[in-house]
């Protein structure tokens, strides 16, 4: 796809990279402070409790949302791992499939007790792969695997675990992906037919291993073969002008901080406690007893706002000592404010703002070092959404028909593929939409 589509290696997703932020940016060609997925999940303060993103908060239109509008034919999947990401890509009118808490397929609309999907799980079931290892591609004779994937009766999601972030569970999903091509016929009908397909092996992996791992080096690897089987289907099938591939990512991933976790590890309550200690300090409330963070969800800080208006503290005074003495915290490099205020400015101030919505993400906003990572008690592992360019720079590829061979050295960004897309169909860009439509990548009707 690289040397036959229209390529663009400096892709930036110029804002937080959460899985769920990115794939709403991907489908609404905005970014979290106007589509409003700030992360995979933030902070309610009136029901007082974390929430978790989800396709009915999105406040923008996605672009399967315009092109099921534009026309009666036209008809809108998605697959995703997670009902979630596949609700984010596909919208309210599509026909969602994704993995039940069992490990096999399930869908949302027509094809929901559809004898082929029964089929496709029976023939796809995880249960199958209980205790397979998983080896290298092109290994010599008598390597190791490079992991098994073990089954315990007693820990049963362990082993689901380990088979959705292996090549196995990768290629559960592009089979999936296939048959939905085949079964609903897609690029049959009268009608555009759009398939949105977040793909979450390489996610699901990234969290556990990071990205300097070898173990996701071979499921790069491994996925490259599923495209290109997926590229010959679709050649067979529908031939090779009749349908378009765009191919982008919802973020990046740092390396495992797994031997430096002591130092590149962040904890949450401790920057909790840095921010009450100086606001204590600054304020001295005897009544809040020095608990002036309602909650500090990575990476949003949600002070407790009724107290500081009944104690006449200046809001935006409070959030910019809290900054402050987040900064303090080692590890901490960054922060923004409801206000606006920010410890940095150029394209680190616009980062902070694409990221940051006005009601869903608190009071400010931290960032942490290069690598530093959630201390999620665990020992290991990674998280995602970083401004960084390890997180924030993604693949950005358009392939088939409409679109030019060649690699274009220009500076884009993620906000852009929606609206090139629209115009490639033929349908009016998404509500909120801030991008461009990359027309250098675009064949004119004269050499179509």
């Amino acid at each position: 796809m690289m040397e036959d589509g229209a390529y663009f290696p400096e892709c930036q997703m110029a804002a937080s990279t959460f899985t769920s932020g990115g794939l709403a940016t991907v489908s609404t060609g905005a970014y979290p402070q106007m589509h409003g997925i700030v992360a995979d999940s933030w902070y309610d303060r009136a029901a007082r409790k974390p929430i978790p993103a989800a396709s009915d908060a999105l406040q923008a239109t996605t672009l399967a949302e315009q092109i099921s509008a534009a026309d009666s034919n036209n008809r809108i999947f998605a697959v995703a791992l997670d009902s979630r990401n596949a609700a984010l890509l596909g919208g309210p009118n599509a026909e969602l499939f994704h993995r039940d808490a069992t490990g096999r397929f399930m869908a949302r609309g027509k094809s929901e007790n559809a004898d082929w999907l029964a089929n496709f799980n029976e023939s796809s079931s995880p249960e199958k792969l209980r205790n397979a290892t998983w080896f290298a591609l092109g290994k010599k004779e008598g390597t190791p695997p490079l992991r098994t994937l073990t089954y315990d009766e007693a820990h049963p999601d362990d082993f689901l675990a380990l088979y959705w972030s292996s090549p196995f569970g990768q290629k559960a999903q592009m089979d999936m992906v296939q048959q939905v091509i085949t079964q609903q016929k897609l690029g049959s009908g009268p009608g555009v037919d759009f398939l949105a397909v977040a793909l979450g092996s390489l996610a699901l992996l990234g969290y556990e291993v990071g990205a300097g791992s070898p173990l996701m080096r071979e499921l790069v690897l491994h996925l490259d073969q599923e495209i290109q089987s997926l590229l010959t289907f679709l050649d067979k099938g529908l031939g090779p002008k009749n349908y378009t591939v765009a191919f982008t990512g919802a973020h990046g991933a740092t390396r495992d901080p797994d031997g430096h976790r002591s130092s590149l590890a962040i904890s949450g309550e401790t920057v909790a406690q840095a921010i009450n200690t100086a606001l204590s300090a600054r304020y001295d409330l005897r009544d809040r007893r020095g608990a002036y963070v309602e909650r500090y969800l990575y990476p949003f800080v949600y002070l407790r706002l009724n107290d500081l208006e009944k104690n006449y503290i200046n809001a935006r005074e409070a959030r910019a000592v809290a900054g402050q003495a987040a900064l303090s915290v080692p590890g901490v490099t960054g922060f923004y404010t409801a206000d606006g205020d920010c410890s940095h400015s150029g394209d680190w101030l616009r980062r902070f703002r694409n990221s940051f919505h006005a009601v869903r993400s608190g009071d400010l906003m931290l960032a942490y070092g290069p690598e530093y990572v959630e201390d999620y008690g665990f020992g290991r592992g990674i998280s995602y959404g970083s401004l960084y360019n390890y997180d924030t720079r993604v693949p950005l590829i358009l392939f088939g028909s409409p679109f030019e061979t060649q690699e274009f050295e220009t500076t884009v960004e993620s906000v852009d593929l929606a609206p090139t897309l629209a115009r490639a169909a033929g349908t009016a860009w998404p509500s909120s939409a801030t991008g461009r439509v990359l027309g250098e990548a675009l064949i004119s009707a004269g050499e179509a």
